[in-house]
């Protein structure tokens, strides 16, 4: 099914106001959404409007929620989403980031008490508009073995990096610290399509093709994805004194209760470091460099990170947003939820 941007975002935001969300805030979510949808992070996207429903309409989410932001020093600052939905919580943190490092230089600020926030690459992408560096990491519930480990410990816990270039192109990173987030073993559950047996593992702890045996995932690089997911667990959960590791909830769990994540954005203004113009077409330089190499046997190209995705959404923009039409039927309905995912475990189907 092929929906246009603006059609989607209508879609997602009534669907979200009819759960509980103000207007504003439903709105919010769905730029972040068809964000992810438009760039072909379907695992992101509008797959994800039924859950979020459900636990806005069961009280698992603070539907007028009180934020604050706390300047703690000159580029330090705690943003508190009073368990909200994250997306507009994480946004407007990232925001305030903004104007912190245009004035000082560099920003660090933690996001405390969130639900779900979504693709983290659409908040670095923000500091990259305004000329910045911008990099998020962010937690979630507990689904990944540690390496040499049987039992899940830590979230897939997410990294995103994002650098402006001389023209309008973004070199953009946004990655799981696991092989593969699991947004897209939900997304190859809801095509009904196998996985790679690199992703997860079975209850048994072996290597597993289907979507639907998935009771772990793997860290990426072993031990380094190991040791990169306690990294972002540590700056967007201790450090911001929140739930860490396997104390921290669960999606799925109890729908009626608030998450309490943590995310933390960092930006750095290139003024304060060297000429930001000509950081700016040294980027644009790297990413032609890269796109120049001669690509491997079976390769056609080399891109840029982000680049695949600028090409879809390329793509998206001219002919109509790819959605799973199961998605789209739920979108277009009279109904909120289908009572679906309270009181799963992890790996609900």
């Amino acid at each position: 099914m092929r929906v246009s941007r603006q059609n989607l975002k209508e879609l997602i935001t009534s669907k979200l106001h009819k759960a509980g969300l103000t207007e504003e805030h439903a709105e919010g979510v769905a730029d972040v959404l068809v964000h992810a949808d438009i760039r072909g992070i379907h695992s992101h996207g509008a797959m994800r409007v039924e859950y979020y429903a459900e636990r806005i309409a069961k009280g698992g989410l603070n539907t007028d929620p009180k934020f604050t932001f706390e300047k703690t020093g000159p580029c330090t600052a705690v943003f508190d989403g009073d368990n909200g939905v994250g997306h507009v919580a994480s946004k407007q943190a990232m925001d305030e980031a903004i104007k912190m490092a245009k004035e000082n230089g560099v920003a660090v600020v933690g996001v405390r008490r969130i639900g779900h926030s979504g693709a983290l690459s659409y908040f670095v992408r923000q500091a990259a508009k305004s000329g910045m560096i911008g990099i998020s990491m962010c937690q979630s519930d507990p689904m990944v073995v540690p390496f040499g480990g049987s039992e899940p410990y830590y979230g897939t816990n997410p990294i995103a990096f994002a650098a402006p270039s001389h023209d309008k192109r973004i070199m953009t990173l946004d990655m799981a610290t696991t092989v593969q987030a699991w947004g897209k073993i939900l997304h190859a559950r809801s095509k009904q399509e196998s996985i790679p047996d690199t992703w997860a593992v079975d209850k048994e702890g072996h290597p597993t093709t289907d979507p639907f045996r998935v009771k772990a995932l793997l860290p990426i690089a072993g031990p380094k994805g190991y040791g990169l997911m306690m990294m972002v667990d540590v700056l967007s959960g201790i450090l911001l004194g929140l739930p860490f590791g396997d104390k921290v909830s669960s999606m799925y769990h109890d729908l009626t209760e608030y998450r309490n994540l943590g995310q933390l954005h960092l930006v750095i203004n290139p003024a304060f470091f060297t000429d930001p113009d000509m950081f700016k077409k040294y980027i644009s330089t790297t990413m032609d460099d890269l796109n120049q190499i001669k690509p491997a046997p079976g390769f056609k190209e080399v891109l840029f990170p982000g680049q695949n995705n600028d090409m879809i959404q390329e793509e998206f923009e001219k002919n109509g947003i790819e959605i799973v039409d199961e998605v789209y039927e739920f979108l277009v309905s009279d109904i909120v939820h289908r009572n679906a995912y309270d009181h799963k475990d992890p790996f609900a189907k």
